[in-house]
């Protein structure tokens, strides 16, 4: 392997010439010039977009309106981000991709970027990283360098390229290296919101994010696998392989909360994806307003899948079996269709297991049909406008309304938990005595606006919502941290993809709430999903081998069947145990941190945010709270470990894990918090404690 060094003084084989030297005898050099014809084609390709002139092609306004927003777009996508590498790497091919190997074709040369960039004559100066012929440069090996000769990464300064480093995979003299540059861009210092991993994706990774469409995909990943990352590489891919599909069917990215999806927001824009929307479990059932909280014991039975079958009970014992005949009159003639013709048309419409208000919309035209019939019967010749004038007649509307009548979601959820006959009817068999009380309001609600409705709540709602009409299907969703969703909120999930795929992230170590996942195989059946590809991420890119070590002394208490996660990063990392008298202590191990590169987290039980605020303030220190974190002035982070999950910093203060435990319902529970808080830190950790730690940690 030969390199170019970021530091004059870090000889390699490949170092440029003198700087005197000409740009076609320096290697550095011509890359460097390839960089910036590169934006210069790229600024070109974003000028001729702007300068598109639409006026005579679009024939009305709204194609107009339409065109104009996809130009907008296209040009937002072509904004040449100054301190991002515009290509990371380059592969020369022994032959031309595609081409048989006993041709013996002439080989090419192609740049990895995150975009694609073409010369004023259409020629490739980037190819596009999803690209077929860019697969290469994640998967090539010694073993199987897929007709590559040489793979080069490029290191940068900002958006300068400073340096270079090669591999020569035909080469059998030279070994195999995982690559100083490729290590140093892994364990690089993190400011801000998440990054892309586009130049480090490894072979693994890039196997699940090049996976199809039509499957649907369970990342099982423990801390620092980047499980997150090939989630949304990809949607990125998948808007690359299938964008006219996925333009018309539409995709998303679902987060545990508001402070995570704005920590992830940069990364699909940074890969020039801008239309992927990206939303909470709470915001896609978002049907009441949320001001209500359930105990442990309520939101689990809530969350249970057996309210499905408890909701749909409840929604079609409105379905009355007529008794009466319903008699139509036009003109002079009556018909009847009887009591017995009418129980037929019902019972073959619930049989059918369409939704209610389809069933409901189909009725009175089963209804006028049966009259059609009798007139065809009796030498008249209806047609379609005669059915049609039947069914509004003010006699099958009043069948119609009696039989099936209309039901709002929200008053048979607000019956269900504020009337205890109507639930004990519709539980019956399905929930115990005791879980009926568990879930049943104190102080019956008036209406749907002054209930106190729960998040769980709201998820029954929108189970209500889909059994009355059926929820717009996604192309594709990334559901990320699913390992804390109920049985209920999954199949909330499932219902915005159940014509399409899913990529569903998580992992069972880290499931904080009383209904976390225990099984993907159980969980991707709520899901909708049960025939899934489950996958499996053990190598450890983020997270220093000393912490994953400390943090896996909790593994078999929380998660007795997963393997710890394995670090492949070769600083070991920063780590320590220290007694804390009090928070002056925790404040100045963060101000020791702060004197080092990259970002600072302070994690703590949430009882105990406010008390460290209050110190931090007292000494001077500047600190944002999770989501927040855009400034590079403001680098230090006061995290609540409610929500801490997911998100990751250089280094990580973590004041009295024993809090942390004790914060949460139970002690399983309380470990699990714990983990997700030993391990977000990617460079370094300090543990403070005055109350004794865990025994499970000892």
């Amino acid at each position: 392997m030969s390199t170019q060094p970021t530091q004059p003084t870090q000889p390699a084989p490949s170092a440029p010439s003198a700087p005197s030297a000409s740009p076609d005898d320096d290697p550095l050099s011509r890359e460097r010039a390839h960089l910036a014809a590169s934006r210069a084609a790229l600024r070109a390709m974003r000028a001729d977009a702007e300068s598109l002139d639409i006026r005579d092609v679009t024939a009305n306004w709204v194609n107009a309106q339409v065109l104009e927003r996809q130009i907008e777009e296209r040009v937002k996508a072509l904004a040449d981000l100054g301190d991002t590498p515009l290509f990371f790497g380059r592969l020369d091919y022994q032959r031309a991709p595609g081409a048989d190997r006993a041709e013996g074709a002439e080989g090419e040369r192609f740049y990895i970027g995150r975009r694609h960039v073409h010369d004023a004559d259409g020629d490739p100066m980037v190819i596009d990283w999803r690209a077929p012929v860019s697969q290469p440069f994640y998967r090539a090996s010694k073993k199987d360098p897929m007709d590559i000769g040489l793979r080069r990464r490029f290191g940068y300064t900002g958006g300068d390229l400073t340096a270079y480093e090669d591999e020569h995979l035909s080469d059998p003299a030279e070994a195999a290296s995982a690559g100083r540059l490729l290590q140093q861009e892994i364990e690089r210092p993190r400011v801000g919101p998440m990054r892309d991993i586009v130049a480090t994706i490894q072979p693994e990774q890039d196997e699940i994010v090049r996976s199809g469409l039509s499957g649907t995909v369970c990342v099982q990943g423990g801390p620092g696998t980047g499980k997150t990352a090939v989630g949304l590489h990809r949607v990125a891919y998948l808007l690359y392989a299938h964008r006219e599909r996925l333009a018309r069917t539409g995709t998303l990215v679902i987060g545990p909360n508001r402070s995570f999806l704005h920590y992830i927001e940069q990364v699909l824009p940074a890969l020039g994806e801008l239309a992927v929307a990206q939303a909470t479990v709470d915001d896609l059932v978002a049907h009441v307003e949320v001001r209500g909280s359930d105990d442990a014991r309520a939101a689990a039975v809530k969350g249970d899948a057996r309210m499905a079958e408890v909701l749909r009970r409840a929604l079609y014992a409105h379905v009355t079996p007529p008794t009466e005949p319903v008699v139509v009159v036009r003109g002079s003639r009556r018909w009847r269709v009887p009591a017995y013709e009418l129980q037929e048309i019902v019972r073959e419409l619930l049989e059918r297991g369409i939704r209610y208000d389809a069933a409901r919309e189909a009725l009175p035209q089963r209804i006028a049909h049966a009259v059609l019939v009798q007139m065809e019967r009796a030498g008249e010749a209806p047609d379609d406008r005669v059915q049609n004038a039947v069914a509004r007649t003010g006699a099958v509307k009043a069948a119609v309304k009696e039989i099936w009548p209309a039901v709002d979601p929200a008053r048979l959820v607000l019956r269900l938990l504020a009337d205890p006959d109507f639930l004990a009817t519709h539980a019956e068999g399905v929930l115990t005595d005791e879980e009926q009380k568990a879930i049943l309001w104190a102080r019956p609600a008036r209406s749907v606006k002054s209930a106190p409705w729960s998040p769980a709540d709201a998820v029954l709602i929108d189970e209500a919502t889909d059994l009355i009409e059926r929820t717009h299907s996604l192309g594709h969703v990334v559901l990320d941290e699913a390992q804390d969703l109920s049985p209920m909120q999954y199949r909330a999930v499932g219902r915005r993809c159940s014509t399409g795929s899913a990529t569903v992230l998580g992992d069972l170590a880290q499931g904080t709430t009383p209904w976390a996942t225990r099984d993907w195989r159980e969980a991707l059946a709520h899901l909708g999903k049960g025939d899934a590809v489950i996958e499996e991420l053990t190598a450890g890119f983020r997270v220093p081998t000393d912490v994953i070590a400390y943090a896996s002394r909790l593994l078999p208490h929380i998660a007795p069947g997963l393997a710890p996660v394995r670090s492949i990063r070769e600083n070991p990392g920063f780590f320590e145990i220290r007694d804390a008298a009090g928070a002056a202590d925790v404040v100045g191990a963060c101000r020791e941190l702060l004197g080092r590169e990259g970002s600072v987290g302070l994690i703590a039980a949430d009882a105990r945010v406010p008390e460290l605020a209050r110190a931090l303030a007292e000494a001077g220190i500047a600190h944002l709270g999770p989501g927040e974190e855009t400034s590079r002035d403001t680098r230090l982070t006061l995290v609540p470990a409610s929500l801490a999950k997911g998100l990751e910093y250089d280094y990580v203060v973590l004041d009295e894990p024993q809090a942390v435990v004790d914060g949460e319902p139970d002690e399983r529970t309380g470990l699990r918090r714990l983990y997700v808080a030993l391990t977000r830190a990617v460079s370094g950790l300090v543990v403070t404690h005055a109350a004794p730690l865990p025994p499970q940690l000892a």
